[in-house]
Protein backbone atom coordinates (compact mmCIF):
# COMPACT_ATOMS: atom_id res chain seq x y z
CA UNK A 1 0.00 0.00 0.00
CA UNK A 2 1.43 3.59 -1.58
CA UNK A 3 1.85 6.05 0.75
CA UNK A 4 3.72 7.53 3.74
CA UNK A 5 2.31 6.60 7.30
CA UNK A 6 2.04 9.30 9.81
CA UNK A 7 0.97 9.03 13.41
CA UNK A 8 -0.16 5.44 12.60
CA UNK A 9 -2.15 6.64 9.96
CA UNK A 10 -1.98 7.06 6.06
CA UNK A 11 -0.73 10.50 5.30
CA UNK A 12 -3.31 11.64 2.07
CA UNK A 13 -1.48 13.60 -0.67
CA UNK A 14 -2.23 17.82 -0.25
CA UNK A 15 -4.90 19.36 -2.32
CA UNK A 16 -5.11 23.39 -3.18
CA UNK A 17 -8.82 24.17 -4.17
CA UNK A 18 -8.91 27.38 -6.41
CA UNK A 19 -12.23 29.38 -6.76
CA UNK A 20 -12.39 30.23 -10.30
CA UNK A 21 -15.89 31.70 -9.90
CA UNK A 22 -16.27 34.85 -11.41
CA UNK A 23 -17.66 38.05 -9.49
CA UNK A 24 -19.87 40.09 -11.73
CA UNK A 25 -19.28 43.92 -11.77
CA UNK A 26 -22.73 44.87 -9.62
CA UNK A 27 -21.84 41.86 -7.09
CA UNK A 28 -19.87 42.89 -3.84
CA UNK A 29 -16.46 41.02 -3.94
CA UNK A 30 -15.75 38.57 -1.26
CA UNK A 31 -13.83 39.67 1.33
CA UNK A 32 -10.42 38.21 3.17
CA UNK A 33 -11.32 36.24 6.02
CA UNK A 34 -11.02 38.74 9.25
CA UNK A 35 -10.86 41.69 7.06
CA UNK A 36 -13.77 44.43 7.74
CA UNK A 37 -16.25 44.86 4.85
CA UNK A 38 -16.23 47.84 2.98
CA UNK A 39 -17.90 51.12 4.62
CA UNK A 40 -21.23 52.02 2.54
CA UNK A 41 -21.25 55.26 0.66
CA UNK A 42 -21.91 58.22 2.71
CA UNK A 43 -25.09 60.21 2.17
CA UNK A 44 -24.28 63.87 1.89
CA UNK A 45 -27.27 65.54 2.83
CA UNK A 46 -27.62 62.79 6.13
CA UNK A 47 -24.35 64.35 7.58
CA UNK A 48 -25.66 67.84 7.14
CA UNK A 49 -27.95 68.91 10.35
CA UNK A 50 -31.56 70.32 9.22
CA UNK A 51 -32.28 73.98 9.31
CA UNK A 52 -34.16 74.75 12.03
CA UNK A 53 -36.52 77.89 12.13
CA UNK A 54 -34.30 79.81 14.34
CA UNK A 55 -31.36 79.11 11.88
CA UNK A 56 -33.64 80.03 9.38
CA UNK A 57 -34.28 83.57 11.44
CA UNK A 58 -30.57 84.24 12.10
CA UNK A 59 -29.38 84.06 8.61
CA UNK A 60 -32.22 86.67 7.55
CA UNK A 61 -30.93 88.17 10.69
CA UNK A 62 -27.45 88.74 8.64
CA UNK A 63 -29.13 89.48 5.36
CA UNK A 64 -30.78 92.81 7.08
CA UNK A 65 -27.81 93.69 8.93
CA UNK A 66 -25.83 93.72 5.59
CA UNK A 67 -28.32 94.97 3.22
CA UNK A 68 -28.52 98.09 6.35
CA UNK A 69 -25.00 97.89 5.97
CA UNK A 70 -24.48 98.66 1.71
CA UNK A 71 -27.33 101.05 1.73
CA UNK A 72 -25.43 103.09 4.80
CA UNK A 73 -22.50 103.03 2.72
CA UNK A 74 -24.00 104.45 -0.49
CA UNK A 75 -25.73 107.09 1.23
CA UNK A 76 -22.77 108.30 2.38
CA UNK A 77 -21.10 107.96 -1.43
CA UNK A 78 -24.20 110.01 -3.05
CA UNK A 79 -23.64 112.74 -0.35
CA UNK A 80 -20.00 113.31 -1.38
CA UNK A 81 -20.46 113.23 -4.45
CA UNK A 82 -23.04 115.76 -4.25
CA UNK A 83 -20.75 117.74 -2.24
CA UNK A 84 -18.21 117.05 -4.70
CA UNK A 85 -20.13 118.81 -7.44
CA UNK A 86 -21.27 121.21 -5.72
CA UNK A 87 -17.68 122.36 -4.76
CA UNK A 88 -16.60 122.18 -8.85
CA UNK A 89 -18.91 123.90 -9.88
CA UNK A 90 -18.35 126.53 -7.77
CA UNK A 91 -14.79 126.70 -8.31
CA UNK A 92 -15.75 126.69 -11.89
CA UNK A 93 -17.77 129.70 -12.29
CA UNK A 94 -15.09 131.80 -9.34
CA UNK A 95 -12.71 130.96 -12.60
CA UNK A 96 -14.88 132.28 -15.19
CA UNK A 97 -16.10 135.09 -13.13
CA UNK A 98 -12.02 136.13 -12.45
CA UNK A 99 -10.70 135.08 -15.66
CA UNK A 100 -11.35 138.83 -16.70
CA UNK A 101 -9.35 139.93 -13.79
CA UNK A 102 -5.80 140.50 -15.64
CA UNK A 103 -7.62 142.76 -18.30
CA UNK A 104 -9.62 144.80 -15.55
CA UNK A 105 -6.38 145.21 -13.57
CA UNK A 106 -4.60 146.55 -16.95
CA UNK A 107 -7.84 149.03 -17.52
CA UNK A 108 -7.86 150.44 -14.09
CA UNK A 109 -4.33 151.97 -15.32
CA UNK A 110 -6.41 153.75 -18.49
CA UNK A 111 -9.00 154.72 -15.98
CA UNK A 112 -6.19 156.23 -13.93
CA UNK A 113 -5.04 158.14 -16.96
CA UNK A 114 -8.00 159.44 -18.14
CA UNK A 115 -9.14 160.91 -14.64
CA UNK A 116 -5.85 162.45 -14.46
CA UNK A 117 -6.44 164.00 -18.14
CA UNK A 118 -9.46 165.24 -17.18
CA UNK A 119 -8.62 166.66 -14.30
CA UNK A 120 -5.51 168.50 -15.93
CA UNK A 121 -8.11 169.72 -18.61
CA UNK A 122 -10.44 171.11 -15.79
CA UNK A 123 -7.52 173.24 -13.82
CA UNK A 124 -5.38 174.20 -16.83
CA UNK A 125 -7.73 174.48 -20.40
CA UNK A 126 -5.12 173.46 -22.75
CA UNK A 127 -6.80 171.79 -25.62
CA UNK A 128 -3.02 170.70 -27.21
CA UNK A 129 -2.03 169.63 -23.77
CA UNK A 130 -5.30 167.98 -23.58
CA UNK A 131 -5.29 165.94 -26.63
CA UNK A 132 -2.10 164.65 -26.13
CA UNK A 133 -3.05 163.06 -23.10
CA UNK A 134 -5.75 161.46 -24.97
CA UNK A 135 -3.53 159.87 -27.05
CA UNK A 136 -1.16 158.78 -24.39
CA UNK A 137 -3.98 157.07 -22.78
CA UNK A 138 -5.55 155.78 -25.54
CA UNK A 139 -2.03 154.47 -26.86
CA UNK A 140 -2.36 152.49 -23.40
CA UNK A 141 -5.58 151.07 -24.10
CA UNK A 142 -4.40 149.65 -27.61
CA UNK A 143 -1.24 147.86 -26.29
CA UNK A 144 -3.14 146.65 -22.87
CA UNK A 145 -5.77 144.88 -25.28
CA UNK A 146 -2.82 143.69 -27.52
CA UNK A 147 -1.59 141.92 -24.84
CA UNK A 148 -5.45 140.18 -24.44
CA UNK A 149 -4.78 138.76 -28.18
CA UNK A 150 -7.08 141.75 -29.64
CA UNK A 151 -6.09 143.34 -32.95
CA UNK A 152 -8.06 145.25 -35.40
CA UNK A 153 -9.30 143.75 -38.77
CA UNK A 154 -7.50 145.77 -41.85
CA UNK A 155 -10.49 146.09 -43.99
CA UNK A 156 -10.52 149.45 -46.14
CA UNK A 157 -9.71 148.51 -49.75
CA UNK A 158 -10.15 144.62 -49.50
CA UNK A 159 -12.19 142.59 -51.15
CA UNK A 160 -15.61 142.58 -49.23
CA UNK A 161 -15.46 139.48 -46.90
CA UNK A 162 -19.21 138.55 -44.94
CA UNK A 163 -17.02 137.00 -42.40
CA UNK A 164 -15.21 140.20 -41.36
CA UNK A 165 -17.14 142.85 -43.05
CA UNK A 166 -20.65 143.70 -42.33
CA UNK A 167 -22.03 145.58 -45.18
CA UNK A 168 -23.84 148.64 -44.07
CA UNK A 169 -24.01 150.93 -47.36
CA UNK A 170 -23.45 149.31 -51.20
CA UNK A 171 -22.58 151.62 -54.14
CA UNK A 172 -21.18 151.26 -57.51
CA UNK A 173 -23.13 149.63 -60.32
CA UNK A 174 -20.30 147.91 -61.49
CA UNK A 175 -20.04 143.62 -62.07
CA UNK A 176 -16.53 143.78 -60.77
CA UNK A 177 -16.16 142.11 -57.03
CA UNK A 178 -17.40 144.08 -54.22
CA UNK A 179 -14.50 145.97 -52.23
CA UNK A 180 -14.30 147.43 -49.20
CA UNK A 181 -14.40 151.77 -49.78
CA UNK A 182 -15.33 152.82 -46.75
CA UNK A 183 -15.18 151.99 -42.54
CA UNK A 184 -17.46 153.17 -40.53
CA UNK A 185 -16.50 151.09 -37.21
CA UNK A 186 -13.69 149.49 -36.82
CA UNK A 187 -13.91 145.76 -36.18
CA UNK A 188 -11.89 143.25 -34.19
CA UNK A 189 -10.39 139.98 -33.55
CA UNK A 190 -9.76 138.02 -30.38
CA UNK A 191 -7.12 135.48 -30.50
CA UNK A 192 -8.06 134.83 -34.25
CA UNK A 193 -11.64 134.76 -33.65
CA UNK A 194 -13.69 137.67 -35.12
CA UNK A 195 -15.92 139.14 -32.49
CA UNK A 196 -16.98 142.13 -34.14
CA UNK A 197 -17.05 142.85 -37.56
CA UNK A 198 -15.84 145.90 -39.31
CA UNK A 199 -19.15 148.27 -40.48
CA UNK A 200 -18.48 149.14 -44.03
CA UNK A 201 -19.47 150.67 -47.09
CA UNK A 202 -19.09 148.49 -49.99
CA UNK A 203 -18.72 149.38 -53.80
CA UNK A 204 -18.82 147.44 -56.78
CA UNK A 205 -16.42 149.26 -59.46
Amino acid sequence: MSGKQHDGGVDRPKVRIVDKRRVRGDEAAPTEPGSAAPAAPADRHAELPPETPKDLEDELEQARRQAAEYLDHLQRLQAEFANYRKRVLKEQTRAVEMAAAPLVHRMLEVLDDFELALASAGQQPDFERFRKGVELVYAKLVDSLKGEGLERIEAEGKPFDPNEHEALMQTGEGDGEPHVAEVFRQGYRLRGLVIRPAGVRVERS
